[in-house]
């Protein structure tokens, strides 16, 4: 055999040595597109990106602004994998459009907390104060549970994260609650007595929930995010290695160091 045959018989063997998701999604040429919320959940992802790089998978980090399109995206096979949601709302977004999403691990949790300028504990505010809430109807049954868990109102028995301001059943101090999309509550906190803000958005606001925040959940919140991928990736070769790039010793270093309390390893 001539040289030129055995070097070309040898780089085929080689690759063919190779993991399939090296070889293709998740390769330096084709990296896996992750698609997150900007601020916490990119930090996170940027530290995942430098472990998984070491056993040579490759993540492309893909930032953005809500909670919404990250799972059209994925849905549409525009990304393969995204990581910023609990299982609350991606179970929602698929009831209510029908999407081919699945949960494949769990990442961390951030405890959502409520804020104030103006107010330093809730049972402070006034008569007739409006406290800002997310608008989509996970988040906002969250944070409602959160004000009436810390009595700020009370609600329906049973009520949970599907909870809305119609399960509000005694109000006494006739509390307005207003409701807007969650990248927007940071922006308008000057403006209400109080807001329940995901710290995902606290967070990059220059908010520490746990300095800051006047009212927050508890570390056993049930609201852990996950990685989610397209029902037709459930089984790809680079899951098991995108898994385990998240959910191991090191990271959990990293959330404890980098947070400092505001986000708790789910895993």
């Amino acid at each position: 055999m001539s040289l030129n045959r055995r070097a070309l018989l040898g780089s085929a063997l080689a690759l063919a040595a190779l993991p399939a998701f090296a070889q293709e999604i998740g390769s330096k040429e084709r990296p896996l597109r992750i698609g997150t919320s900007a601020g916490p959940h990119t930090q996170l992802l940027e530290k995942v990106q430098e472990i998984a790089a070491r056993d040579g998978l490759y993540l492309k980090i893909i930032p953005f602004t809500d909670y919404i399109t990250p799972n059209l995206a994925l849905a549409a096979k525009e990304l393969d994998a995204n990581s910023y949601q609990h299982l609350p709302f991606l179970e929602q977004m698929v009831r209510d459009r029908n999407l081919p999403l699945a949960a494949v691990g769990k990442t961390m949790v951030f405890p959502i907390g409520v804020y104030s300028r103006k107010y330093k504990k809730l049972d402070a505010l006034p008569k007739g104060a409006r406290i800002a809430v997310p608008n989509d109807p996970t988040n906002g049954g969250r944070a409602l549970a959160l004000l009436a868990a810390n009595g700020v109102f009370r609600l329906t028995p049973g009520a949970d994260f599907r909870a809305t301001i119609a399960d509000i059943t005694e109000n006494p101090k006739n509390i307005r609650v207003v409701e807007l999309e969650a990248a927007q509550i940071p922006r308008v906190l000057d403006e209400v007595d109080a807001a329940v803000i995901n710290t995902d958005y606290a967070i990059p606001a220059g908010l520490n929930p746990v300095r800051d925040a006047i009212a927050i959940e508890n570390a056993d919140s049930p609201y852990a995010n996950l990685i989610v991928v397209h029902r037709d990736n459930k089984d790809a070769p680079w899951l098991k290695p995108l898994v385990a790039a998240y959910q191991n010793d090191e990271i959990r270093k990293f959330v404890q160091e980098t947070f400092h309390g505001s986000a708790v390893p789910a895993f």
